[in-house]
C-alpha cells in the first residue's frame, strides 16, 4: 500500500506530471489533493509512531523538534509519516530535503529518492556534501549511467570533488555499473582516500570478475599503510579464489590471524573456509571449520559443498546429518544444491521429494543441480522432465541438460539441443561450449567442429583454457593430432586437465614416446600430476609397448606422488604384461590386485591371448567376463573370430548358437571418412555410394599391386580350414568397410593430405595389412581410428606396431 500511496502522491507533486503552471499552483493542488485522497494503513501500531503522530498534533512544535521528528520517521522507515510532516513544515532548508532522500534510499525506493532529488533541484534548494551520498546510491539502485553522468557533473560544479564520502559513492556507482575505468579515474584523482575508498575498488573489480587487479589494489593498500578490514579481507579472499592463488590466500589468512580479524567473525571465518574448499585443501578447510566456535548455516553449506565436491560423500552426509541433528539448523536451498553431487540415485531423488515438501521447488538454481545430478547417475529420461517443466531456462541450465546427455553418450541429442540453444534468444558461453565439444568428437565430425573452432575464435574464447583442454580432446578422438597439438601450445596457463589431455591424445594414436617426453616437461613447469596424469601415461606405455617404462611410473605412483593406484592403472598394467606372452603372471598380478576384477580387466587378458593365439587363456578370460557381464558382445565375437582362424568348426557353431538364443549379434561394421566437407559412411560389401565403380577399380588396382608383391590374404589362414571357408573369408575382407572409405579418401582429398578414416570396430589384421602396403604405395598417409587406438600408416609401417 505504501508504494502506491508514494506513486499517487508523486503524480501529484511532481511538476512534470502533473503539468502544473507554476510553483505556487503546484503546492496548492498538492496540498488539496493530499487531503482529499492520502489514507494512511492503520494497520501498524508501533508505538513511535503513534507517539510522534500525537505529539506533532498536540504539541505546538518548533522548527527545530519538527526536524528532529522528521528524521525519527525517516529512520523508522515510516515515508508515508514523513511526507505527511514534510508537507507542513518550511522546506527552504537542505537538511529536511537531505532527510527525506535518505528515508527513501535506505528503504530501497531508489526512484522516489531521484524524484525527490530533482524537486530538491527545482524548487531551488542548494545541494550540499550529505545529500549526494544517498543521491548517487539511488542512481546505482536504478542502474542508470546517464543520470549518474549527470550527478557527477554536478558534483564537481558545486565542488564536492574533494568530498571523501562522495568519491567513494561515485567509485560504487561505477562498479557496479560495470564502468571500472570510470571508477578507477575517480579514485586516482582523489586527494584523500579512506579504507571505504579501497574497500570499493577491491570489491568492486571481484564483483566484475577480474581477481587480478583485486589482488593487486589490496597490495597497493597494505602499502600505504591501510590496515585492511574485515570487508577488504573478505574480499581479497573472494579474489584469491577466482584466480586461483592459494600462496596469496594462505597470506591473507595469516593476516587475519596477526591482526586479529578473523576471531569471533563468523563472516571472515566462512570466506577463509570458501577459499580452502575451492582449492581443494580439505585438511586446512577442516581446520577452520572445526575451530569456529560458532557455525552458521553459511559455514555448514560451504563444508558440505567441499565435501560433496571432491567425493568425500559419507562426510558430506555426516556434516549434513549434525548440521540438523546437533545444530538444530533446517536445510535451506543452498544445502540440497551443495549436497546434490554427493548423491547416488536414491539420495537424490530422496533429496529431490524433499525440496518438493518443503516447498522449494520451482527453484532455478536447485532445479539445474537436480538435472546435474540425474545426469550424472544415468537417468536422463527425469532429467528431461525437470527440464521441460520449468517455467524459467537461463544458460546454465541449458549447459548442464547438454553437459547430461554427453555424459551418458547420446551426442547426437545433445547436438540438437545445441542447436535449439541457437535459436533461441541465448548466447553459448565458455561453458556451453566446453559441454558440447566432446559430442562432437564422439560423433565423429570433424569439419562440424572445426567450424565450432572457428566460431569460438570469433567469440574471443580462443584463450579459453578450459575450452582449448576440450579442443585437443576433440581433435585427438577426430585423428587430427597436428591440430591437437597446436591448440595445447596455444594454452597459456596449461593446468594439469591440458597436459592429461595430450599426453592421452598422443598416447591413442600411438606416440607413447612423446607422451613420455610431455610427461617430463609437465614435471619441469611446476604442475603435479593425478591419477589421469598416470592413467594418460600408462596407457601410451601399454599401446606402445614401453614395458620397462610402465612399471617405472606405475610404482612411482604412490612412492613419489602418494597416488593410490586405481582400477584402471591396473588395467594398463595387465595390457602391459600381456604384451610379453606370459600369461602366468599376468594370473598372479590379477589375484594381487587389491580390486575385484572388473570385465575391463579380464578384457586385457582376453585380448592379449587373441593377439598370441592361445585359445586355452582366451576362455579363462572369456568364462570369467561371463560371470561379471552375460551378455558382452565383444567377448562373443573375439571368441568366435579365434575359433573360427584356428580352424575349429564346431565352436564356431556352438558360439553362433549361443549368440543367437541369447539374440547378441555382431555389431554391422560401419567406416566414415570426410571430404570436402562431407561426411560419407560405408559399411563392408557396401554399394550405395554414388562413386561406387571408381571407388571399386581403385580398390582392385591397389589390391593387385600390393597382391603382385606377396599374397597378403591366405598367408595368416590356418591350414586347418576347409577350402570354401579360405575362399568365402579371402573375398569378404577385400570389401571391408575401411577399405572402401579409404579408397574414397584416397581420390577425394588434396594429394599429400593424410586420409582420415573412423571404424566402430576394431580393424582386422587383414585390413591392418592391406593398409601399412597401400600407404607405402601410395605414399600417403593413412589415419585409421578404430573401437581401440588411432593407427598411423605411414610408409609400410603402423604405429601401433602391429599389436593392438
Amino acid at each position: 500500500m505504501a508504494a502506491t500511496l508514494l506513486s499517487r502522491c508523486y503524480r501529484i507533486y511532481n511538476c512534470d506530471a502533473c503539468k502544473c503552471v507554476s510553483s505556487e499552483n503546484h503546492q496548492t493542488t498538492g496540498k488539496r489533493n493530499w487531503n482529499r485522497n492520502l489514507v494512511f494503513d492503520r494497520r501498524f501500531s508501533n508505538p513511535a509512531r503513534i507517539a510522534l503522530r500525537e505529539r506533532s498534533r498536540l504539541t505546538k512544535l518548533n522548527d527545530l523538534a519538527l526536524k528532529r521528528a522528521l528524521r525519527e520517521f525517516a529512520d523508522s522507515g515510516l515515508m508515508e509519516d514523513a511526507l505527511h510532516l514534510f508537507d507542513e513544515m518550511n522546506k527552504a532548508d537542505a537538511f529536511v530535503w537531505n532527510v527525506m532522500i535518505r528515508g527513501f534510499a535506505s528503504c530501497g525506493l531508489y526512484h522516489e529518492s531521484v524524484q525527490f532529488y530533482c524537486r530538491m533541484v527545482f524548487a531551488g534548494i542548494k545541494a550540499d556534501s550529505f545529500t549526494y551520498p544517498f543521491v548517487i546510491k539511488s542512481v546505482a539502485g536504478i542502474s542508470s549511467l546517464k543520470e549518474g553522468k549527470k550527478v557527477h557533473a554536478m558534483v564537481i560544479k558545486l565542488g564536492f570533488y574533494s568530498d571523501v564520502y562522495v568519491c567513494n559513492s561515485l567509485i560504487s556507482l561505477y562498479m557496479k555499473l560495470g564502468c571500472a575505468w570510470d571508477a578507477e579515474k575517480v579514485f586516482e584523482e582523489m586527494l584523500e582516500r579512506d579504507a571505504v575508498s579501497w574497500n570499493s575498488m577491491i570489491s568492486g573489480y571481484l564483483a566484475l570478475g577480474d581477481g587480478l587487479r583485486s589482488l593487486i589494489l589490496f597490495k597497493e593498500m597494505l602499502k600505504c599503510g591501510f590496515k585492511p578490514d574485515r570487508f577488504s579481507t573478505m574480499s581479497a579472499l573472494g579474489a584469491c579464489s577466482h584466480v586461483y592463488s592459494p600462496k596469496m590466500g594462505k597470506e591473507i589468512h595469516c593476516h587475519a590471524i596477526r591482526s586479529s580479524i578473523e576471531t569471533g567473525d563468523v563472516m571472515v571465518l566462512s570466506s577463509i573456509l570458501d577459499m580452502y574448499s575451492k582449492y581443494g585443501e580439505l585438511i586446512c578447510a577442516e581446520k577452520v571449520f572445526n575451530g569456529m566456535i560458532q557455525k552458521n548455516i553459511v559455514a555448514w553449506n560451504i563444508m558440505i559443498g567441499c565435501y560433496a565436491r571432491y567425493g568425500r560423500v559419507i562426510d558430506a552426509f555426516l556434516c549434513f546429518q549434525k548440521m540438523s541433528e546437533e545444530n538444530g539448523l533446517r536445510p535451506d536451498v543452498i544445502t540440497l544444491i551443495n549436497l546434490l553431487p554427493a548423491c547416488a540415485i536414491l539420495e537424490g531423488q530422496a533429496i529431490h521429494g524433499y525440496a518438493v515438501r518443503r516447498g522449494f521447488l520451482p527453484h532455478i538454481v536447485l532445479e539445474t543441480a537436480l538435472i546435474d545430478m540425474y545426469g550424472a547417475c544415468g537417468l536422463l529420461e527425469a532429467a528431461e522432465v525437470i527440464f521441460d517443466r520449468m517455467a524459467e531456462k537461463n544458460l546454465v541450465t541449458w549447459n548442464s541438460i547438454i553437459a547430461a546427455y554427453v555424459q551418458n553418450g547420446n551426442n547426437y541429442s545433445a547436438l540438437e539441443l545445441f542447436q535449439e540453444l541457437w535459436d533461441s534468444s541465448l548466447v553459448p558461453d565458455s561453458t556451453t561450449i566446453a559441454s558440447i565439444l566432446p559430442a562432437y568428437a564422439e560423433s565423429l565430425s570433424l569439419s562440424e567442429g572445426r567450424q565450432l573452432h572457428a566460431y569460438i575464435v570469433k567469440a574471443r574464447y580462443g584463450s579459453n583454457t578450459i575450452i582449448l583442454n576440450s579442443l585437443v580432446h576433440m581433435y585427438a578422438l577426430c585423428g587430427d593430432l597436428e591440430d591437437a597439438r597446436k591448440c595445447f601450445d596455444h594454452v597459456l596457463f596449461k593446468d594439469v586437465v591440458s597436459w592429461n589431455s595430450i599426453i592421452m591424445a598422443y598416447a591413442v594414436h600411438g606416440f607413447g614416446r612423446n607422451s613420455i617426453c610431455l610427461f617430463s616437461e609437465m614435471m619441469t613447469t611446476g604442475v603435479n600430476p593425478n591419477k589421469s596424469t598416470f592413467a594418460s601415461l600408462l596407457a601410451a606405455c601399454s599401446i606402445s609397448g614401453m614395458i620397462d617404462e610402465g612399471w617405472d611410473h606405475f610404482n612411482s605412483m604412490k612412492r613419489e606422488y602418494g597416488i593410490d593406484p586405481g582400477i584402471e592403472h591396473y588395467g594398463y598394467m595387465l595390457d602391459l604384461i600381456g604384451r610379453t606372452g606370459n600369461f602366468s603372471s599376468a594370473k598372479r598380478f590379477i589375484k594381487e590386485m587389491p580390486f575385484v576384477p572388473t570385465a575391463r580387466i579380464w578384457g586385457s587378458l582376453l585380448n592379449a591371448s587373441r593377439n598370441h593365439n592361445n585359445i586355452t587363456v582366451a576362455e579363462f578370460a572369456a568364462e570369467q567376463i561371463f560371470k561379471v557381464e552375460h551378455d558382452n558382445t565383444g567377448c562373443y565375437v573375439l571368441l568366435l573370430n579365434m575359433y573360427s582362424d584356428a580352424g575349429r568348426m564346431e565352436d564356431v557353431n556352438r558360439i553362433r548358437l549361443l549368440m543367437n538364443s541369447k539374440g547378441i549379434s555382431r555389431k554391422t561394421s560401419r567406416s566414415t571418412v570426410e571430404t570436402k566437407h562431407r561426411t560419407h559412411v560405408f559399411i563392408n560389401g557396401d554399394r550405395s555410394h554414388a562413386e561406387t565403380n571408381k571407388i571399386y577399380e581403385v580398390l582392385y588396382i591397389v589390391s593387385r599391386m600390393i597382391e603382385d608383391e606377396e599374397d597378403s590374404y591366405a598367408h595368416c589362414v590356418s591350414k586347418l580350414r576347409p577350402e570354401t571357408l579360405l575362399k568365402r573369408r579371402s573375398s569378404s575382407t577385400k570389401r571391408h568397410s575401411v577399405r572402401l572409405a579409404t579408397c574414397l579418401g584416397l581420390i577425394s582429398t588434396e594429394t599429400g593430405r593424410p586420409v582420415m578414416v573412423r571404424n566402430n570396430t576394431r580393424i582386422c589384421r587383414k585390413c591392418h595389412e592391406f593398409l601399412e602396403k597401400a600407404s607405402k604405395l601410395t605414399r600417403r598417409e593413412i589415419v585409421v581410428g578404430d573401437s581401440k587406438i588411432f593407427h598411423h600408416f605411414c610408409n609400410g609401417r603402423c604405429s601401433c606396431g602391429n599389436y593392438w
